[in-house]
């Protein structure tokens, strides 16, 4: 696999990626030394970088006109980035990989994280920053990386109507206390903590989540065994609900009498499509029944969003036997919603339009889009694919007329 490892590949990157400039003094044509496989091979990714740079005048005209929100998933940094405490030991005890994942923190600081959250950049690290610019690889630089490493404010929120809160769900760990294999949780207490109260007070909001709140209970339940098999990196067992604390923390917050009436969780990280629309069971069983006299406030309908890679997809057969047993065994009226961390919750999942009766997972790349109402509910909700095409996801109501 390759692996960015200098500053300045990681920051070519950034460059290469986003703008046609730095591409015209680029020289493609292939080294004399190419055997005749390896010169088709070249050949045929040539053409694939060619395709991709044609298209980054508009990604640069995109990026210019519009307000972009970013945050760090494990890829914009290395894979199963903090995925265990084992992996972190493992990691930054040595200066090489330590120096990578720092370079890695250096890059996404100016090419994004910085203008998410200007204010948490003092003139102190800013200074800092400058200096390990002009002298990479010496002692500055490495004092900046010890301090990036240790850095907690990566998570912002922009003042929108609802507002957008974007949650750190990388580096703000709660790591395991019984075996240092096991997945750490995606957000610490402290980091948990802090989201309720910022919660307080705001009838809606769009909450950002690197990966998915509610995700796949089948998947969830295969990471869970390769987890208890000692495995957790083979299958990517990283998610909300394999830690028992910050999934109990996590799901406390939406069931908590002041959270917010309408939660929109935007996700990605998976190489699918799917939307949930979530409620507490005692809120469902209240829309059939009329709530009693005197009752609490109504509990939060939340809807989980996520959208696939630009490049990513996964397996399709596999996608497709996997969706239709989660549909089996994990249907909203499944006894086996019991014995999931999400018991006292109903997650009805949307159809992707035009698919197989019975789908629920899209397995195409491309790009999500949702548009609200003025309270913060989505009207509709949509999968722009690369091959041109859109998808709309269904409601449960909606799907009869469908079918």
């Amino acid at each position: 696999m390759n692996h960015l490892v200098t500053l300045g590949e990681v920051l070519a990157m950034y460059l290469l990626v986003r703008s046609p400039a730095p591409w015209k003094g680029l020289d493609l044509s292939p080294p004399d030394t190419l055997s005749h496989r390896e010169a088709e091979r070249y050949a045929q990714e040539r053409r694939c970088i060619e395709a991709f740079t044609a298209g980054l005048p508009a990604v640069r005209r995109v990026l210019a006109h519009l307000p972009v929100a970013m945050v760090f998933d494990d890829h914009d940094i290395s894979d199963d980035w903090n995925l265990s405490r084992e992996w972190e030991e493992a990691a930054y005890g040595h200066p090489f990989s330590r120096r990578v994942i720092g370079n890695a923190l250096l890059g996404y600081l100016l090419h994004q994280g910085w203008g998410n959250r200007p204010e948490a950049f003092d003139d102190a690290l800013l200074s800092q920053v400058d200096a390990a610019l002009q002298a990479p690889g010496g002692p500055t630089h490495d004092a900046l990386i010890d301090r990036l490493l240790g850095f907690r404010d990566w998570h912002y929120t922009w003042p929108t109507t609802p507002p957008l809160m974007v949650l750190d769900s990388r580096t703000h760990r709660w790591r395991s206390e019984t075996s240092a294999r096991r997945p750490s949780g995606l957000m610490d207490w402290e980091a948990l903590t802090d989201l309720q109260q910022a919660l307080r007070g705001h009838p809606a909001v769009l909450l950002v989540s690197s990966a998915p709140i509610f995700g796949v209970k089948l998947i969830e339940t295969l990471q869970r065994v390769a987890t208890f098999l000692g495995r957790p990196l083979v299958v990517d067992a990283e998610n909300w609900m394999s830690h028992p604390g910050a999934a109990s923390a996590i799901l406390n917050i939406f069931r908590h009498p002041q959270t917010p009436q309408h939660f929109v969780v935007l996700s990605g990280d998976v190489h699918y499509a799917f939307v949930y629309d979530v409620e507490l069971r005692e809120r469902a069983r209240r829309a059939r029944t009329g709530p009693p006299t005197g009752s609490p406030p109504t509990s939060p309908h939340i809807w989980q969003i996520c959208s696939s890679g630009l490049r990513n997809r996964f397996p399709p057969r596999l996608l497709a036997v996997l969706d239709h047993l989660n549909r089996w065994l994990y249907s909203p009226r499944s006894p086996l919603n019991r014995f999931t961390r999400r018991r006292h919750l109903r997650v009805t999942p949307r159809k992707p339009e035009g698919t197989p009766h019975g789908r629920r997972l899209l397995n195409g790349c491309g790009v999500g889009l949702v548009e609200l109402d003025a309270q913060g509910r989505p009207v509709q909700i949509q999968q722009l694919l690369a091959d041109g095409s859109d998808v709309r996801f269904v409601p449960r109501e909606a799907e009869a007329r469908e079918d």
